[in-house]
Formats: structure tokens, sequence, C-alpha cells
């Protein structure tokens, strides 16, 4: 893998090197601008919201109904590596239940690498479900390697509520939706500072037309999947359409990997997209 372009150049190769990046040299690349996040517990303190996804040369966002055949074997690597300095993964009750996210989400490799910098040895789980639609005896919440926290609604069912608390923290952040400004607010209280979503496309739009979505890591796979599939972004849609910057791109097998960042702004909010109706 390759950098084309990329935002810290004296860590790095020199742009249109040929030189492919190491593990730790892709790491560095995404990490995020110096500044971007204050010190956990301060006043002030924002985490940094990544959103992770693939999507073919055409715009699909799944293929066969899922986005694991978009992928290619840098996809994969780059997939792992984001997950590698996360505070907290974040993700939609939909996702997980197509992709799956049964056991443990990061290799013995990345523990390791985490230890050595102080970090816990897995990342946070967090799972936005505004209806608590999850088997509490189900494999991911059966085998979580951390404790997972689950974002809903006061508006969820007691009984399952009471169910899922056997298992996993369960907090509401919103009366009948799961409101971005309030999961952010209650993953920054835990001392998160680096949030990496690997979706939904609703709970990537919701977070977006908030303006609380930072960054939106790309992986452009070199397939045309057609006219079916979803998007990389769904919901209620944007009140505008967003500028992105481009901070870096990289290149392998003909495969992009772009890195955008949404500048700063105040955020927005379209009729009716108060939040994320997760299921």
């Amino acid at each position: 893998m390759r950098a084309l372009v990329h935002p810290y150049p004296s860590g790095l190769p020199s742009r249109g090197s040929a030189a492919e990046l190491s593990d730790d040299e892709l790491v560095a690349f995404y990490t995020p601008p110096a500044g971007s996040t204050q010190g956990a517990g301060s006043a002030s303190h924002r985490p940094w919201v990544r959103f992770n996804f693939v999507s073919s040369a055409d715009g699909a966002a799944t293929l066969d109904g899922h986005s694991r055949g978009l992928g290619t074997a840098a996809d994969r690597r780059l997939f792992a590596l984001l997950r590698r300095p996360a505070d907290v993964i974040l993700v939609g009750a939909g996702t997980l239940r197509v992709e799956g996210y049964a056991g443990e989400l990061v290799s013995a490799e990345d523990r390791a690498w985490r230890e050595d910098r102080g970090l816990p040895g897995h990342p946070g789980i967090a799972v936005v479900s505004g209806s608590l639609g999850l088997d509490p005896d189900g494999e991911f919440l059966r085998t979580a390697p951390v404790r997972p926290l689950v974002l809903t609604t006061a508006g969820a069912d007691a009984g399952r509520r009471r169910a899922i608390e056997e298992v996993a923290d369960v907090v509401d952040c919103g009366e009948r939706r799961a409101e971005p400004a309030r999961i952010r607010a209650e993953l920054a209280g835990r001392g998160h500072r680096l949030v990496h979503s690997e979706g939904g496309p609703a709970l990537f739009g919701t977070f977006a037309a908030a303006g609380l979505a930072d960054e939106l890591c790309l992986s452009l796979s070199p397939l045309a999947a057609g006219p079916s599939g979803i998007r990389i972004i769904g919901g209620p849609g944007l009140p505008e359409a967003a500028a992105l910057d481009l901070v870096g791109l990289l290149e392998e097998d003909g495969a992009l990997f772009l890195r955008y960042v949404f500048p700063r702004h105040e955020p927005r909010r379209a009729a009716g997209a108060t939040g994320v109706r997760a299921s």
C-alpha cells in the first residue's frame, strides 16, 4: 500500500513514493489532527468521531447484502489497523446483525500493540439500538471480550432492557431516537477520545446531518456492483451537501483508500432527522 496524498509528510515516505507503508506508518497516517481532541475529563472534551466504509467504484456499500464482498486484501488490512488505536468501536444494531461482531474484534498482535502504549487490550464496544432489538443470549453479547455499552432510547421495551442489562451497560440517549449529540456525550463522559464507527449508513447519516462526524475513511473497491445495494449514508438525509476535505489517499492493486475530514461547523438538523431509529 502506497501513499499518494498524506497529511503528515515528516514521518512518512514522500508524496508519490512507491514505498510500501508499514502497519505503524498506516496507523500514523490516520492519526487525528493535533489538537482535534481535548484530554479526557476536561470540560471541553470532544471525541474525534471517525466513520469507516467500503464502497464499489459505482457507489454500492454492499454486495449480496454484505459489505465484506467489496473488500480487498488491502481493505481488510486497513480495516483491522483502524481499530487498533480506537478507544471505542461504535456500530448500529442492524450492521452488527448483518456483518457479525461476535468475539474478539482485534488480533493478539493488536492487543500487544495497544498494551505497549498504555491502552486497554481491547477497545470498548458500543452498539446503537433504539428498540433494544438485541438477543441477550445471542453470540455477540455472550462472547463480547469487554462489557458492551448499548445506547438506546427511553421508549425501549422495559423487559428487553432488564434482560440486556444483565450482560451490558444500557444508557438512554433520547426519547424515541438515539440522538448523536447524546451518544457522543456519553462516550466522551467515559473518557473515549477516538470513536471509530463502522456504520451502518443510518448512523453515519444522522451524525453527518448533526455536524458531529469528523472523518470519513472510504475504501473504494475496483468493482462495479450494479444498481442494487445501499449507499454508505442513509437516514432522512443531510440539510445540504456537505463539503469534505481530502487529507489522505492510499492505493493498492487498483483500490483507493480515501481519508476525508469534515470541516468544523455548527450542527444543523434536517426536518425529522433527530436521531437514529435503530433496531
